[in-house]
């Protein structure tokens, strides 16, 4: 078992520490703010941008993750730096580069996203994440470093808030009985990444080499449409099932000349407005992971408290 490097302590980097840890891993987390380190896990304050303060904090790892969130708004100008340092982090150490991916570099698909379907995005968020990922790609290619990548539909579980989960934000309603206003078509089908679903397939990518060169999609249920899950959640919460509505993109683009965070909503409209679903066989066909089920899922939401994968 060896070290392991995690950067950031959002809900994904505190769950894949989790679960490496759980594997018997040293494991070193990384933030702007630090934290109080416990036997488990050692914290330290480091910048992510900074690639000499990450190839000091990363050396004799085995893995580094990059598990960076940066402000919704801020993707064109804060991922670049992030991305450029970890990868000279890892070139620096030899560390496997693995990073937290997403399906907005895809674009608008023609159908269940692939590992393969090509990375076409025109949007401003998708080129930045294709960019990354090229990057990346061409280094491990010409030999500098060992890269992968794990791509995640929409996070849910009780370990995501409701900033960052689509399904999250709308406990309220249920719980008030109240309707439900979401975004994009209600009856469109997606998938929905569990979080510990998601540090799973990122701890095995970190130590398994079959998963270098390539990006890898996090298993993940059956898809749901937004009305399916809501009246999921509610029948697991014990609770009448509320009518969903979707809320009109006039209003949303309204309220985006003074929303940073929704005009970047309304500039990713053809992941709601259609079918968003991802084929992760590959990844249970390489590794064995399997997703947890659905059920198992919106329990562990209900309750607040998550399913161990």
């Amino acid at each position: 078992m060896g070290l392991h490097v995690v950067v950031g302590k959002g809900p994904v980097g505190t769950t894949t520490a989790e679960q490496l840890v759980a594997r018997g891993h040293a494991v070193r987390v990384l933030s702007r703010s630090g934290g109080s380190s416990t036997d488990a896990v050692e914290h330290r304050q480091v910048d992510a941008t900074d690639a000499d303060a990450l190839a000091a904090a990363a050396a004799g790892a085995d893995a580094l993750y990059n598990a960076v969130n940066p402000a919704y708004p801020r993707w064109a100008t804060d991922w670049p730096p992030v991305a450029a340092a970890l990868l000279s982090a890892a070139e620096r150490t030899g560390a496997v580069l693995v990073t937290m991916g997403n399906l907005y570099g895809y674009g608008r698909p023609s159908g269940p996203m692939t590992p393969e379907t090509p990375l076409d995005a025109t949007d401003v968020k998708g080129r930045v994440r294709a960019r990354m990922w090229a990057d990346a790609l061409a280094a491990h290619e010409a030999g500098r470093v060992r890269v992968t990548e794990a791509r995640a539909a929409d996070f849910v579980g009780p370990q995501v808030s409701a900033e960052h989960s689509h399904l999250a934000r709308q406990l309220p309603a249920l719980r008030a009985g109240r309707r439900a206003w979401v975004v994009g078509d209600p009856d469109a089908l997606r998938s929905w990444a569990y979080l510990p679903d998601v540090a799973a397939t990122l701890a095995t990518l970190g130590t398994d080499e079959r998963a270098l060169g390539r990006a890898w999609h996090v298993p993940s249920a059956p898809p749901r449409s937004q009305r399916q899950a809501l009246t999921d959640l509610a029948a697991a919460m014990g609770v009448p099932p509320v009518p969903v509505s979707s809320v009109p993109w006039p209003v949303l683009r309204a309220v985006g000349l003074a929303v940073p965070v929704m005009r970047e909503v309304v500039a990713i409209r053809h992941q709601f407005d259609q079918e968003f679903v991802i084929d992760a066989s590959a990844t249970t066909a390489t590794f064995g992971l399997e997703p947890t089920p659905w059920d198992d899922v919106v329990a562990a939401v209900a309750a607040g408290t998550p399913v161990t994968a």
